[in-house]
């Protein structure tokens, strides 16, 4: 039986944002699971959301299914602290993180943290970041790979999407979102999922 793959989406976003990589992928019996995380453009805490996809998780494959797990740009994060905080490493064989600024953004670092939270929780330096580069440790049985875009503005500068351990590459795309749309990065991004 193939390894659920649970993908995460990231602000302004939603689970549509995996219809082209879904597509990509040409798995059609790979169990899948794209939960719903609203954010409330930003005003929700990260390890709040990251709570909401332990029990979606738990709800669609139970306490102890491996997974592999992708999260796109702020589900990246959502992602890792699942995996460091709250128990999903344990049970993950790969983490893919794409366009995730696994070491914070300079485009968040003007949004004032009483206001949104969950957007600030993405600023370099975020106590948040910090306690998760801390115990990166918590990552060292899981195969992580870091996939960015160097003329992202979303995540910038672009080398900052990267996880402090595993494999990362650099795809050959312009901007934040084509990290997920451009057929390039689809191909690449599918490759890999299925090797």
């Amino acid at each position: 039986m193939s390894i659920p793959l649970v993908l995460v989406h990231g602000l302004w976003d939603s689970p549509r944002l995996f219809h082209r990589l879904i597509q990509g992928l040409d798995q059609p019996d790979l169990p899948l699971l794209a939960p719903h995380l609203p954010h409330g453009l930003g005003w929700i805490p990260l390890r709040q959301l990251a709570s909401r996809l332990d029990k979606s998780i738990q709800r669609r494959f139970g306490a102890e299914t491996r997974v592999d797990l992708l999260g796109f740009s702020m589900g990246g994060v959502i992602g890792r602290i699942w995996l460091q905080e709250l128990g999903g490493a344990q049970r993950t064989r790969r983490f893919f993180s794409v366009g995730s600024p696994q070491q914070g953004t300079l485009a968040a670092q003007m949004i004032p943290r009483p206001l949104l939270p969950g957007a600030a929780d993405m600023k370099m330096g975020s106590r948040l970041l910090r306690e998760l580069n801390r115990q990166s440790d918590g990552l060292a049985g899981v195969y992580c790979s870091s996939f960015f875009c160097r003329w992202d503005l979303m995540v910038c500068p672009g080398w900052r999407a990267v996880l402090p351990l595993g494999r990362c590459e650099e795809l050959p795309v312009w901007t934040h979102q084509q990290l997920i749309s451009h057929p390039a990065a689809i191909r690449r991004l599918s490759s890999s999922l299925r090797a």
